[in-house]
């Protein structure tokens, strides 16, 4: 289907490699970004391996798309509003997730167990899960928790870390599937992963994550996930009481996707591989997004707002020390206005229409 035949899609010519790299680079010099050499080497070489092969069947998002408009207002309603978002989430980055929620207008809390949890509900406006570090409980909390969300039609993110590893991680994962949750957050090796675990994507790659995997470090690219994460956000979108769903998956160029549209965001900096926390305090983030706003919008402004405030912090810090110290004053800082500005490149409709054998 083209663009012109289907109004929702936000048309615009096609960009081939140059222009698309130019208009990144516009966007650096139009935001006063000015990267380091060094990181932006190591950046760039990502960025354009994931680009070479993609960027003849990209279109960009036009200024004043409404998509823009809105993902301005979940910046601000998150700043004007406060949301709570509470987080179940993994003992090693559990600071950095409570100070980015803080950073960027929203509020905080972690609750390990199901009465709490309970408690929170009735005030939060959505929540967080991540299950990077489990305990013996997990297993039969988590149950809980997803089910009691699902019958209070509860919003939610998932970041399925290490999905793949392990037979217990593996027994919680499977336990969402009766109540999944309304976003999924993960790199692209788990998107593969939690769609084989969930089985949604028959013809994934036997070598993906599902069979190999390696810790909480992707070792796919995030174009090999399109399918799988297209296929997980139409799964999500059939279980939600609103028929509304999101995935979004983090690499050198991130994918956000609701299952219909996909849309990739350049831009952001390769220092947020060299400091720990950096995906799990996104899920938290986007969790208070989901709060105030649907979950492809949600999931754009998180995304976007993680990348210009890593260009920020890059340019002002160090080394990952004082990046991280760099990184949660730049979610503080960045306007809606930037967030909102932000490059957008809108995979076009024919491109993430299923196919018969998937």
């Amino acid at each position: 289907m083209s663009d012109s035949a289907n109004p929702s899609s936000p048309g615009g010519a096609v960009i081939a490699d140059d222009a698309y790299r130019n208009h990144s680079n516009a966007f650096d010099d139009q935001n006063g970004i000015d990267r380091d050499d060094t990181v932006r080497n190591d950046y760039d070489d990502g960025y354009t391996a994931d680009h070479d092969n993609a960027s003849q069947i990209l279109s960009d998002v036009p200024p004043h798309n409404e998509l823009r408009t809105r993902i301005r207002q979940a910046v601000e309603a998150v700043k004007t509003t406060r949301p709570l978002a509470p987080s179940f989430t993994n003992f090693v980055t559990m600071n950095l997730v409570a100070n980015a929620q803080l950073a960027v207008g929203g509020s905080a809390a972690m609750s390990l167990i199901y009465d709490e949890v309970v408690d929170m509900t009735a005030i939060a406006g959505a929540s967080y899960v991540n299950v990077g570090t489990l305990q013996p409980f997990y297993r039969e909390e988590l149950a809980k928790i997803s089910q009691f969300w699902r019958e209070q039609s509860h919003h939610w993110v998932l970041d399925p870390v290490g999905a793949g590893a392990g037979s217990t991680r593996t027994a919680i994962l499977e336990s969402f599937t009766t109540a999944p949750p309304t976003v999924v957050r993960a790199n692209a090796s788990e998107i593969l992963a939690l769609c084989n675990i969930w089985k949604l994507h028959d013809d994934a790659d036997d070598t993906s994550a599902a069979t190999r995997p390696a810790g909480v470090e992707s070792v796919d690219d995030v174009d090999d996930a399109l399918d799988a994460a297209m296929a997980l956000a139409r799964f999500l979108a059939a279980a939600a009481p609103d028929g509304k769903a999101a995935v979004a998956v983090s690499g050198a160029v991130d994918l956000v996707t609701d299952g219909t549209h996909a849309y990739r965001l350049p831009g952001g900096s390769a220092m947020m591989t060299r400091i720990t926390g950096a995906g799990c305090s996104l899920g938290g983030v986007l969790a208070c997004y989901l709060a105030v706003s649907d979950p492809l919008t949600a999931a754009l402004a998180a995304s976007l707002l993680y990348n210009r405030a890593s260009e920020r912090a890059e340019r002002t810090s160090d080394g990952p020390g004082t990046f991280q110290s760099a990184f949660l004053d730049a979610l503080y800082a960045v306007s809606a206005d930037e967030v909102a500005a932000s490059p957008i490149v809108a995979v076009p409709a024919e491109s993430t229409e299923p196919s018969a054998d998937r």
